[in-house]
């Protein structure tokens, strides 16, 4: 009976979404769709480049300081709006305005932006080309090899991209057709993105989207002078309102405490609850109970005279645990993902129905696909001389099928597993290749060719469903995302050199660990060496998390299908997300947990408000705090250093202090 009454409820939900997207289409009826040649303009290239710039700094922040990155599709749909409606409003007042501002026109800037700072993530500068630098090779003790660094520098890098990552963009555009228009895969942030977009472009949704802008720019004013008057108590490592002993120093001394992040906060607003709560379990589980219990054994499990970065130590527990974690769940969800993609190809009954309009041609993205591939296999070789053009060659027979899964199960599931991929790319081509020849930068290398692939595959299907949904052509979707690419190639590694030259990136402990580069040289020394680099018992320990995590996911998987009437899947954690403070700690948590807390709160005293304005909210403090780091680097590089060091001392080591500075 409650189960009858639940379907009942479901029904009436989906039955009023269905007709608030009727009544939204009807506002449209009577507009007329411009060919794809007038729906990318120069302001909205213009409009993108700038709101690339922006993205692209603030993904580069999230990828050096935790990889947590959020869905930044509604922040750059909401700009992409307010920013070419301004200018369109103010040209109408003046009796300039020769082409109204449309829904496809809106698309095309946020696929283009979306693009853009989705090579900020696949560009891997702040994992696997991090991973090749010699700062990072040194934490790593193993593998330090002349033949297993590489020197970063802006000018490779850059024609690194430009290689790989348009390929991808080739590899799926034959199967736009079968994947959106006959087996109507869902998308879900492709399609949330394009009710959001003609919303916009109601006149109801208009006065909503100028309201969202409002909030958004006050958060973001709020974000930004917040973290320009920390920069005054920072003065060096160790200082300031970001080391905070919350909680006491003992916890801090384990890396809890809040550290006064609205980015981090704003994250925490967007991710889901309970990615807030596995991340916290994550860091209770080791740095909680873990870790104290590991550091008692020093001297028995691992020697006392290792440096605390030192892969063979307390570090290579955090970092080879955490990767035992991500490998399982990585590789549940890609069995779990082929199975599901086979099962819906086999029963999944297609609609003929076919609306072509502007389709690019199968022979021009197959002939895309063979030339940027011969390109590629040329080229990659004389980056990465570790890498010969048969490594590369099975990189590109084996990618199509890759991003066809990944494009496919983004459609059912809405999840990319694109750096699952590459992590097992890392272990196949350094194990093939081994550690004399190079094989830690060959399987980093090649981890960015199947990443590159893998992701931009699936974000152009995301973006072909939110065209689709907004009658955008798909030829103004791909050359946007074209665009877009381009874009992010020069800029990703621009944003990331930048900070770079002015902070200590990668260093444990440092305001950018850039996590993510040291465990992907990990992974890589896994695949060179096997199980040596293991310390005392950490395989042990590794094979057990390793187990968990694919429990963890049966457990859910299993509770989804069976347990119906509680639902209580949802209370299963993540282990990827688990994974992640088994490193980095718990501080960045506490502010995810807070920013969990503010809209649970917010929600149950007005839930519309929450649900329309929260995202504007979360977006302007994740990009105002964010975008502080760009003065501050200058500040940083022309050598200005903040005026007041503000630190927390106990009393023993405050009485210490005094008594040196009295002379005593």
């Amino acid at each position: 009976m409650d189960r009858e009454m639940d379907v009942e409820e479901e029904g009436r939900e989906i039955n009023s979404d269905k007709e608030k997207k009727l009544l939204v289409e009807e506002a449209f009826k009577d507009t007329v769709v411009p060919p794809w040649t007038k729906q990318i303009t120069v302001r909205a290239m213009v409009t993108s480049f700038v709101l690339s710039i922006i993205f692209n700094f603030i993904v580069c922040k999230l990828n050096l300081t935790t990889g947590v990155i959020p869905s930044l599709n509604v922040a750059a749909g909401l700009l992409g709006f307010a920013v070419v409606k301004g200018y369109t409003t103010l040209l109408q007042n003046f009796g300039l305005l020769e082409q109204p501002f449309t829904r496809q026109e809106n698309t095309v800037i946020q696929t283009c932006v979306v693009a853009s700072s989705g090579i900020a993530f696949s560009s891997g500068t702040a994992s696997y080309l991090l991973g090749m630098s010699a700062k990072v090779a040194a934490q790593a003790d193993d593998g330090n090899t002349p033949n297993n660094v590489m020197k970063l520098s802006l000018g490779w890098m850059i024609g690194f991209l430009f290689v790989v990552s348009f390929v991808g963009l080739f590899s799926i555009v034959p199967l736009r057709k079968m994947m959106i228009m006959r087996y109507k895969l869902t998308y879900p942030s492709g399609t949330a993105t394009a009710y959001l977009i003609n919303s916009f472009h109601t006149p109801k949704g208009a006065k909503l989207a100028k309201k969202q802008v409002s909030v958004l720019f006050k958060s973001f004013c709020m974000s930004f002078v917040s973290a320009f008057f920390q920069w005054f108590f920072a003065a060096a490592d160790g200082c300031g309102f970001s080391n905070f002993p919350t909680f006491g120093l003992q916890a801090y001394a384990q890396r809890f405490y809040f550290d006064f992040s609205l980015t981090y906060v704003g994250v925490g607003m967007i991710c889901p609850y309970m990615v807030n709560i596995s991340l916290l379990l994550g860091a209770i589980i080791s740095w909680g109970i873990m870790w104290p219990l590991i550091e008692q054994k020093k001297g028995d499990w691992y020697s006392t005279e290792l440096s605390p970065s030192s892969l063979h130590g307390i570090q290579g527990y955090r970092v080879f645990i955490a990767i035992a974690m991500m490998l399982g769940d990585g590789l549940f969800h890609v069995f779990y993902m082929l199975i599901k993609t086979v099962h819906s190809l086999i029963t999944h009954k297609s609609d003929k129905k076919d609306q072509s309009f502007n389709q690019i041609p199968s022979w021009v993205a197959l002939l895309g696909y063979i030339t940027l591939a011969i390109i590629s296999i040329i080229t990659v070789p004389f980056i990465f001389h570790q890498l010969k053009w048969y490594h590369i060659l099975v990189a590109y027979l084996i990618a199509p099928i890759l991003a066809f899964c990944n494009a496919y199960g983004c459609g059912l599931t809405d999840w990319s597993l694109a750096s699952n991929y590459g992590k097992f790319a890392i272990i196949i081509f350094s194990a093939w290749i081994g550690l004399d020849h190079g094989g830690v930068i060959a399987g980093l290398a090649s981890c960015g060719v199947m990443m590159s692939i893998v992701s931009t595959a699936s974000d152009l299907m995301q973006d072909f469903k939110t065209g689709y949904l907004t009658l955008a052509s798909p030829r103004s979707m791909f050359f946007s995302q074209v665009i877009g690419t381009a874009m992010g190639c020069v800029m990703s590694p621009l944003v990331f050199w930048f900070f770079y030259k002015a902070y200590p990136v990668g260093e444990p402990g440092s305001s950018y660990p850039a996590p993510y580069g040291l465990m992907y040289r990990g992974i890589a020394l896994i695949g060179v060496e096997g199980l040596s680099s293991f310390p005392k018992n950490c395989l042990k320990l590794a094979i057990i998390f390793f187990a968990i995590a694919i429990a963890m996911n049966i457990a859910r998987e299993l509770l989804q299908r069976f347990e119906t009437k509680y639902k209580s899947f949802r209370f299963v954690p993540s282990p990827m997300c688990m994974a992640i403070p088994f490193y980095l700690g718990g501080y960045f948590t506490i502010d995810m947990c807070l920013g969990s807390l503010i809209l649970f709160v917010w929600q149950r005293r007005n839930k519309q408000k929450a649900n329309d304005f929260a995202p504007a909210v979360a977006s302007g403090l994740i990009c105002g705090e964010s975008l502080w780091g760009v003065p501050a680097a200058i500040l940083a590089l022309a050598g200005v250093k903040a005026p007041i060091c503000m630190k927390f001392l106990s009393s023993k080591a405050n009485n210490r202090v005094d008594g040196f500075l009295d002379g005593h």
